[in-house]
């Protein structure tokens, strides 16, 4: 009986140990496999988080002018203009209240990137008539957003301040415009300033400003520009008579 028990007993350990290998076997191959294969699967899964992760830019390449300002909003929720609860929308760079106020785009205008985006951002100025003495000039800042102009600053000039030119340049809008002494009259422009302004948030900071004196300006808040839309068609040309001799 002994006898029959050790060759049954050795067949099946035998067995197993066959078992056991072709198993062993079999693992190592999956694993060799697992590592030779491309990385397709898991790079892929890297992509679609990646690009669910990382926000599309907005194109940089668009600029606005200032042609596109004429018929844009002066204003908004978060920044109102003269007090304004809501913005208003210029048409041909004139917007007018039935009470006999107007609001009117002014000449002088620039396109430059203020925000570091490297879209075309717009300053330009607008000036508010009440229909009395006061003519109100405002610099705003209109942002590039997908490439419509979206009202973004401003800074109040003054009282019967014309503006004479705005530029920008390494982010930074610099206007020249016409004032007065804190203590001065109405009537008098006796000061040309060249203020520099740089775009933080929804506000026109002022880094510096510097004055000359000038004798060759009224106070009544009119310039050769003043009152005319940038890129009007219709902006009127004054022609000079020839002087009796």
């Amino acid at each position: 009986m002994r006898r029959k028990l050790v060759p049954v007993m050795a067949l099946t350990m035998a067995c197993l140990l066959v078992v056991t290998t072709a198993c062993s076997t079999g693992n190592r191959k999956k694993r060799n496999r697992s590592a030779d294969r491309p990385a397709g699967t898991a790079v892929e899964r890297d992509d679609v988080d990646t690009a669910r992760a990382t926000p599309t830019p907005r194109p940089t390449g668009d600029r606005l002018s200032c042609l596109e300002l004429r018929n844009t909003l002066v204003g908004s929720r978060k920044v109102r203009y003269r007090g304004y609860a809501a913005p208003i929308r210029l048409a041909g760079g004139r917007w007018s209240d039935p009470d006999g106020t107007t609001v009117e785009l002014q000449r002088p205008c620039a396109v430059g990137d203020l925000d570091g985006d490297g879209a075309g951002d717009a300053v330009g100025v607008v000036m508010l008539d009440g229909g009395g003495t006061g003519r109100f000039f405002t610099l705003a800042a209109w942002r590039n957003v997908r490439g419509e102009p979206d009202y973004q600053a401003q800074v109040d000039l003054g009282d019967r301040t014309p503006v004479e030119s705005v530029s920008v340049r390494d982010g930074r809008a610099t206007v020249v415009y016409l004032t007065r002494p804190a203590d001065g009259p109405m009537a008098e422009l006796s000061i040309r300033r060249t203020a520099v302004y740089q775009l933080r948030g929804t506000t026109l900071a002022e880094l510096r400003h510097t004055d000359a004196r000038v004798t060759d300006a009224s106070g009544d808040g009119d310039t050769a520009d003043s009152g005319t839309a940038p890129d009007s068609p219709d902006s009127p040309t004054r022609k000079r008579r020839p002087r009796s001799r």
